[in-house]
């Protein structure tokens, strides 16, 4: 049995990485502007590594990252284009741990509520689909505009935890 794990909002289509997308994958993951506040930059051959993890977590977990592609709404001449990804996975990857939203995305769509708007579809996916009753989100202490993002999605700041590796903003959400 198969399920689609496809979301649709207004303006955005997330569906799961698949390595149709690698290319611009490794465009938005190679990209320093957008791994700024991640980590470094991957490899073309570490794009398409975690392609191939991602389904294996797709088909484990039931969730996992999705790519954004943008509707014709707002940008006619970008319909299809993608602009992101997003996730709903385990904090730091480990199994126990809660599950996180995440996001990124280009340059040129960061500042127009796209963030916010995949958010959203990932919350209401971990709540109504996944059927957790919390969620959580981490992003560098500096990067105020995901913090931000966070705050508009509903989301309670904690305070500053480590994962990742780093000092990072902690925010939760409970349905």
């Amino acid at each position: 049995m198969t399920h689609d794990h496809t979301i649709t909002t207004e303006r955005l289509l997330l569906t799961p990485f698949a390595p149709e997308h690698a290319d611009a994958l490794f465009a938005l993951n190679s990209d320093p502007e957008v791994m700024r506040h991640l980590s470094r930059a991957q490899t073309r051959e570490e794009t398409e590594a975690y392609i191939v993890d991602v389904g294996k977590r797709w088909k484990k977990f039931g969730y996992s990252w999705w790519t954004i592609f943008l509707k014709d709404t707002d940008f006619p001449k970008d319909a299809g284009r993608m602009i992101g990804s997003a996730c709903l996975q385990n904090l730091a990857h480990k199994e126990d741990a809660p599950l996180e939203i995440g996001w990124r995305l280009l340059p040129a769509y960061q500042g127009k509520g796209y963030a916010t708007e995949a958010g959203q579809a990932v919350i209401d996916f971990g709540f109504e689909r996944v059927g957790v009753d919390y969620l959580c989100a981490v992003a560098k202490v500096e990067n105020a505009a995901s913090q931000k993002v966070m705050a508009r999605l509903g989301m309670r700041y904690v305070g500053v935890q480590t994962h990742y590796g780093m000092d990072c903003a902690f925010y939760e959400k409970t349905k």
